[in-house]
């Protein structure tokens, strides 16, 4: 069998160890397919979390199990014993234990070098843990002055233990994703809610993972293609300095553009698990009503490739992690009766980097980002000051939006995938430090040049 699985992996260019991860990886489909056929809610949760164990076991070893433990037991020990304060408690000491992991195992170069370890899995599991403890914590609270997302997902009751394991390590999302939270797992492995019987049949999700798995193998082809032809080793040979400034800077957009293939595909894969399952099931649109599966979207890959401001990014590219990062830091740290700021988003986006982990090039990847978006917010902010009669200007200004974007995200994410302050620097220093010096250019221009606020219309001063 190893003789088998070292043969297989060799074919496909990748370690043993990464080889079992995607059998696993593919294998939640089938599985969250046969969670259709369980029957009743106690034996629903019981398969969830056993089915988890068990291939996070055939992926990872006994150990990565030991390791979830840890979170999971801490989060609900503060949820029973600390109620009033359990969503900071966990918040500290999930995070706390990631980052020890994430020290203790260097992951992210194992990754690099075809390795593979549970650290991944670890990370989708700590921020399961943590809202569920918030949303129990937000359930003391009174529903006035709440936001919307806290009145919907907050937890009045306790959940169960077997319930609380069964959320953590259901399967189709324990591997790579996509976050959702307990409130919605406990409705749908309970038939309420969106997944109630009674208010008709249930929407079908075959074609739906049908169209993901397609678009999984669509994407293993394109970045299988691409990564022969642009492989993150060049940036250490010495052709790469030997070319011209725009030479290196379409190397560095090519590099960004075939990294993010690999993502789209392993995204692909959760969303056909979640769709087939039924938890990704979101509800109905349009006329004939159309079932829709966006519980289940962690990616818009047109709308990363072709996003017109930086600032639509987090909407788009793993969309439920962001979607965590706005209800449950970004938002949480605005001054109730204030408009937030550069402040809370870089704060944001540091906790994404140590979520990811404790290298340089995260780091340094997430506060670009905080700039990027900032600077881009500047844009818009000149080209809704534009009249409406000077409507190419506006173009001109949305366009620059554009191509600002594409160049500063594909500069910016060296950095997230050669992860050491040496080569980050190094790449960056290789065009010029472009992709930093425009966005702060951006940023101090804002000051000085304020555009004019829009003029109201007509209708509305007549008012």
């Amino acid at each position: 069998m190893g003789l088998e699985m070292g043969e297989m992996a060799a074919a496909i260019g990748v370690s043993v160890p990464v080889l079992r991860f995607l059998l696993c990886f593919l294998a939640t489909i089938p599985v969250s397919f046969a969670w259709r056929v369980v029957p009743g809610r106690i034996p629903r949760h019981v398969y969830s979390a056993a089915t988890g164990a068990v291939l996070s076991y055939l992926s990872f070893g006994a150990s990565s199990n030991l390791h979830f433990i840890v979170p999971m037991s801490i989060g609900y020990l503060f949820m029973i014993a600390f109620r009033r304060h359990c969503g900071l408690l966990t918040f500290l000491a999930a995070f706390g234990y990631l980052i020890g992991c994430h020290v203790y195992y260097m992951s992210g170069d194992a990754w690099k070098e075809g390795g593979i370890d549970a650290t991944g899995a670890l990370m989708v599991l700590t921020l399961k843990v943590i809202s569920c403890a918030i949303n129990y914590n937000d359930g003391l609270l009174k529903e006035e002055g709440l936001r919307e997302a806290q009145k919907k997902y907050r937890l009045i009751q306790c959940p169960s233990l077997i319930e609380y394991v069964g959320y953590c390590l259901c399967c189709g999302s324990h591997f790579a994703g996509p976050v959702y939270e307990m409130k919605d797992y406990l409705d749908w492995t309970e038939e309420k809610g969106l997944w109630s019987r009674s208010g008709g049949p249930s929407p079908s999700p075959y074609g739906a993972t049908l169209r993901a798995i397609v678009q999984a193998g669509i994407c293993m082809g394109i970045y299988l293609y691409l990564v022969a032809l642009y492989p993150l080793s060049r940036f250490n040979e010495p052709i790469y300095l030997e070319w011209g400034f725009w030479h290196r800077l379409w190397y560095q957009y090519m590099s960004g553009f075939t990294a993010r293939w690999k993502y789209y595909f392993i995204w692909s894969i959760s969303e056909s698990s979640i769709i087939i399952s039924g938890l990704g099931f979101s509800g109905w649109s349009g006329s004939p009503p159309k079932a829709q599966w966006d519980r289940a979207k962690n990616v818009d890959i047109l709308g990363v490739e072709l996003a017109t401001s930086s600032v639509q990014l987090p909407a788009v590219w793993n969309i439920q992690v962001s979607t965590w990062l706005r209800y449950y830091v970004y938002e949480r740290l605005i001054t109730k009766g204030k408009k937030p700021g550069f402040l809370q988003l870089l704060a944001t986006q540091t906790v994404s980097a140590v979520w990811h982990g404790l290298y340089p090039g995260y780091m340094i990847f997430f506060v670009q980002s905080a700039l990027m978006i900032a600077g881009s917010r500047v844009i818009y902010r000149w080209q809704q000051g534009i009249p409406e009669k000077l409507g190419l200007f506006k173009n001109l200004l949305s366009l620059m939006n554009f191509f600002y974007t594409i160049l500063v995200l594909n500069y910016s994410c060296i950095g997230f995938q050669v992860l050491s302050l040496n080569e980050t620097l190094g790449s960056y220093k290789s065009v010029y430090y472009v992709g930093t010096i425009i966005p702060v250019v951006l940023i101090l221009l804002s000051y000085i040049i304020k555009p004019a606020r829009p003029s109201k219309p007509k209708a509305r001063k007549e008012q």
